[in-house]
């Protein structure tokens, strides 16, 4: 189960980021994490890029709502969405 957490002005959660995948996807949890899967390489930022863009996609939200709130330089990141609660994420991602 994803942990989603109500953060000042949004919502916060764990994603675990495999960078290089055949095509940009959520493939399922890894412990309390959303497991995603992303085209972009892990080189200059690129794929940290790619995970935002994906994610403001996916939830129909602005590019500039979207943060990486900690986990730059790491595989796991913890994702920061503003102007969205809990259970509005939830059911955008419909998990």
């Amino acid at each position: 189960m994803v942990e989603i957490k109500n953060s000042s002005g949004g919502v916060t959660f764990a994603v675990k980021v495999h960078p290089r995948a055949k095509k940009n996807a959520i493939t399922g949890t890894v412990g309390d994490a959303l497991k995603v899967s992303l085209t972009a390489p892990p080189v200059d930022g690129k794929a940290n890029v790619a995970c935002m863009d994906f994610f403001a996609k996916l939830l129909n939200v602005p590019r500039s709502s979207v943060t990486i709130a900690a986990g730059q330089s790491s595989r796991n990141k913890v994702i920061r969405v503003a102007g969205l609660s809990a259970e509005e994420l939830q059911r955008r991602l419909e998990i």
